[in-house]
């Protein structure tokens, strides 16, 4: 089997996990999005979020996960 192919299995399995994890603690996870640092733009039509600190320890997470796979 191709590397290539491997890897968007993998990734399949991790997005359908992860989707599972927050459709059942959602309500745990109200918090991802409404942190310090996180901006939130409301107007008028208009409602825009930039969540920079949500992102950045996601990305704390996933890295730290990733490579304790690729151990």
């Amino acid at each position: 089997m191709n590397i290539i192919s491997k890897y968007i299995i993998i990734l399949g399995l991790f997005l359908i996990i992860f989707g599972l994890f927050f459709n059942f603690f959602y309500d745990k996870l109200s918090w991802i999005g409404k942190l310090p640092g996180d901006i939130i733009i409301n107007k008028k039509y208009v409602k825009i979020y930039f969540p920079v600190t949500s992102m950045i320890i996601l990305s704390i997470i996933l890295s730290i996960i990733i490579n304790q796979l690729d151990r």
